[in-house]
């Protein structure tokens, strides 16, 4: 593989992951947060952070064996199989009852 097919698949892959991202991943907030309350003699209640709930995409990376046409060294095209990767994306269960809670 030349240099620029290396450096085009590079920026493709860094493409299609910053895609996937957008989508990847599901947070339901299960509870709203609220900011700390205070009284002039300082005394200080915490506040409360807000709870979630984050659903992750499964992404099960291998490998399977294609054969793909690589030229050799005369620039004449033979035919053989390499080992390519592969990948398995799951989304996060968007129809659960925890994202329709927060659907407002």
């Amino acid at each position: 593989m030349n240099k620029t097919a290396a450096v085009a698949a590079g920026v493709v892959a860094i493409v299609a992951i910053i895609a996937v991202a957008f989508w990847a991943v599901d947070i339901d907030i299960t509870e709203e947060g609220r900011l700390p309350s205070a009284e002039v003699d300082v005394d200080v209640d915490p506040g409360k952070l807000p709870e979630a709930d984050i659903d992750t995409v499964d992404v099960d990376v291998g490998t399977k064996k294609q054969e793909v046409l690589v030229p050799d060294v005369k620039v004449t095209v033979e035919e053989e199989t390499i080992t390519l990767p592969t990948i398995d994306i799951d989304p996060p269960d968007a129809g659960s009852s925890d994202a329709a809670a927060t659907d407002r």
